[in-house]
């Protein structure tokens, strides 16, 4: 009896806070020379503690630039041009640069589809994840330096300690993929957003880290928003 009303009141206060994440009407241009392009026109959804959201459409179709614009990282010429996006009530919108970066990464992670588009060539992979946590954590160096081993340790990385010290380049694309997971994982975020997260990955990696992240869902309450045109992917992934 006991056990049920302590339920309740959990769920209660759970609908008072609200969604996790929040994207209300969400409107994204990109200023040209002829004139603003729309490329997302009142995009809406909401995303609960521990839910799994699959956006699925083809190449083109504004999935990716969505999943920008929710961290508010969208390259010039793009910008919001509408809409709310919140996450545990706050408006990401009205926040300052530095207040965003304490959130994104930190917060809400990104699995970029392309991790070269993260991944710095002139430097190692230890170095890279190293300065995401320090930037984020008050951990000494060494545990930093653990934390990004264990991580890499976590998404199957072969001879994980001599990946901290190569640089992307030396690596796979399969390989640095993996890093951009693992970096995304190494601060524990609530949300994580995967841009084709597992589309570079062999099959059998693919389902290693798959059932990874919904590991991490059971244990942690992880919510996830699937960026994906593989629907074979979203079926096992995405609750709705």
């Amino acid at each position: 009896m006991r056990h049920a009303v302590e339920c309740s009141q959990l769920a209660n206060e759970m609908n008072n806070m609200g969604h996790l994440l929040e994207v209300e009407n969400l409107e994204v241009k990109f200023a040209l020379r002829f004139g603003d392009l729309t490329a997302i026109n009142g995009v809406s959804f909401t995303l609960d503690r521990g839910e799994r959201l699959g956006l699925v459409g083809e190449s083109g179709a504004g999935k990716s630039v969505t999943g920008f614009a929710v961290i508010n990282l969208l390259s010039k010429p793009g910008y919001i041009s509408g809409g709310r996006v919140r996450f545990e009530g706050q408006n990401l919108g009205r926040l300052t640069e530095e207040q965003m970066r304490d959130i994104r990464g930190n917060r809400i992670s990104m699995i970029f589809q392309d991790p070269m588009m993260t991944l710095n060539p002139l430097l190692t992979i230890s170095t890279q994840m190293v300065e995401t946590i320090l930037a984020h954590q008050n951990v000494s160096r060494a545990d930093a330096l653990d934390i990004a081993l264990e991580k890499l340790k976590k998404v199957y990385i072969p001879s994980p300690e001599k990946r901290l010290s190569q640089y992307p380049h030396e690596c796979s694309g399969g390989q640095r993929q993996r890093v951009g997971i693992a970096r995304a994982l190494a601060l524990e975020p609530r949300v994580l957003i995967c841009d084709e997260a597992v589309s570079a990955l062999d099959v059998s990696v693919q389902a290693q880290v798959i059932n990874l992240l919904m590991a991490l869902r059971e244990s942690r309450g992880l919510a996830y928003l699937f960026i994906s045109h593989d629907l074979s992917v979203v079926h096992h992934v995405a609750d709705e």
